[in-house]
């Protein structure tokens, strides 16, 4: 079965990306980005989906979160200490 696509836009004002220098095609890619790591945190996109909404293979995504200073796990002390605990 074949995926389908589907188109999602919504209209912005343009002082706004002139605003924060911006092409329309610029804004659009760090939406995506921005929108796939919202869902990451939340856990509702594994990180394979996240990466994919953002238009990025895992290990580009992984580089940009690293670039935006973005933790790619985020585990509370006691989730740390549970996880070598068990190693």
């Amino acid at each position: 079965m074949q995926e389908r696509t589907v188109n999602i836009s919504f209209p912005i004002k343009e002082n706004i990306l002139l605003s924060i220098k911006e092409t329309k095609d610029g804004f659009t890619h760090e939406v995506k980005f921005f929108s796939a790591l919202y869902f990451y945190r939340k856990g509702r996109l594994s990180l394979g989906k996240a990466a994919e909404l953002a238009g990025y293979n895992k290990v580009e995504f992984i580089e940009k979160l690293q670039k935006e200073k973005e933790y790619i796990f985020d585990y509370s002390e006691e989730e740390i200490n549970e996880i070598f605990n068990d190693v």
